[in-house]
């Protein structure tokens, strides 16, 4: 059985999109604003979900191979923070992104 937000979710979704055209006054090029802040909002949304899933796994993955064999933990620490480095860059680089994209308006 679903749960009730499985099945509101696309009826918000829905209702999010059709609102913003529906109370427009002149329509035109300004329309299109709300839909770069929207966009700017989901882009750092799931960048952020998709970096914190990403670390997790990865020091979940390390810690577990530490786990096994401790005299390899040298070898594994260091990959692992360069690793998560870069995973914690590229949700920067969507910040960046979406304050630029937020500056459009």
């Amino acid at each position: 059985m679903k749960s009730k937000l499985t099945t509101m979710l696309p009826v918000l979704v829905t209702m999010l999109l059709v609102s913003t055209p529906a109370f427009a006054q002149d329509g035109g090029a300004d329309m299109w604003k709300g839909y770069v802040g929207i966009g700017a909002g989901i882009a750092i949304g799931v960048a952020a979900l998709g970096g914190g899933i990403g670390q997790g796994r990865a020091v979940a993955a390390a810690l577990e191979g530490i786990a096994r064999n401790p005299q390899a933990s040298g070898k594994l620490f260091t990959p692992m923070i360069i690793g998560l480095a870069m995973i914690e860059s590229l949700v920067i680089y969507a910040l960046v992104i979406g304050f630029q994209l937020q500056g459009k308006f």
